[in-house]
């Protein structure tokens, strides 16, 4: 579903950035991807969405290269980053129904699908309202209904529950579940480690722009060590070989 090999990103005038990166997400994987602030997260998600161009590396999205044919890429994901930047003059209702005329969903199925999630995420009210009156938590179940009124194969989310009500965290779960059951896939960012561990069967752990560690979650949190155990040993203040070769005795 997506294959980053080798994936380095370096801005200039800046330490910041993403050396050397592999990861593998396959058709049925909810996969986190987890780390401090700055470490490169959203860095790595924008060069997957296609936002940002990068060094070295390749990324594919279903054998498609991203680079050399973006647009084919484009049409089997959804991207939602972590502040959702929308079309604040258009209403809720337009800007879903221009997110479905992009990706040419037919009006029936865009109707049932908006119906559907509007109704869960308690949105059907508030879509003839400008997207400029709407709160960050409310921005982001816009963008989310963006997202599955076009039933994307794959899904690249920053942060997906900040902002969020309990509710709306519960219902957003389910539906990772089910995208995933269905044989689709979803990467995603969290600083929410106690989720990521419930939810997800595959993690990765990037420091300094650098994978430390990634695998199943059952691999990374062997011997009854919870997920935030293992990311704060991984990332305390040792040399990325180090903790590399921690990795191995954990």
């Amino acid at each position: 579903m997506l294959r980053i090999e080798h994936f380095t990103k370096h801005y200039a005038g800046s330490k910041k950035g993403v050396t050397d990166l592999s990861l593998h997400i396959a058709p049925g994987d909810l996969y986190a991807f987890i780390g401090h602030n700055g470490a490169g997260k959203t860095t790595t998600l924008k060069c997957v969405a296609g936002i940002q161009d990068f060094d070295a590396g390749s990324i594919q999205i279903g054998g498609v290269d991203i680079q050399k044919t973006p647009i084919e890429c484009k049409r089997q994901f959804a991207y939602i980053p972590d502040n959702p930047d929308l079309y604040e003059y258009l209403t809720g209702i337009q800007y879903l129904n221009f997110i479905a005329d992009v990706f040419q969903v037919s009006a029936r199925d865009r109707q049932e699908q908006i119906q559907k999630y509007g109704n869960a995420f308690e949105m059907i009210e508030s879509l003839g309202d400008l997207i400029s009156s709407y709160s960050h938590g409310m921005k982001q179940k816009l963008a989310l209904l963006g997202a599955l009124v076009h039933r994307p194969k794959l899904w690249l989310l920053d942060e997906p529950f900040v902002g969020l009500d309990p509710k709306a965290s519960v219902l957003l779960k389910d539906i990772m579940r089910g995208v995933c059951r269905q044989g689709g896939a979803i990467f995603f960012s969290t600083h929410v480690l106690d989720v990521a561990e419930k939810l997800c069967n595959k993690v990765a752990i990037i420091k300094n722009g650098m994978l430390v560690a990634s695998g199943s979650m059952e691999e990374i949190t062997k011997r009854e060590k919870s997920l935030e155990s293992i990311f704060m040993e991984v990332v305390e203040d040792a040399g990325t070989d180090q903790m590399v070769d921690k990795i191995g005795t954990l």
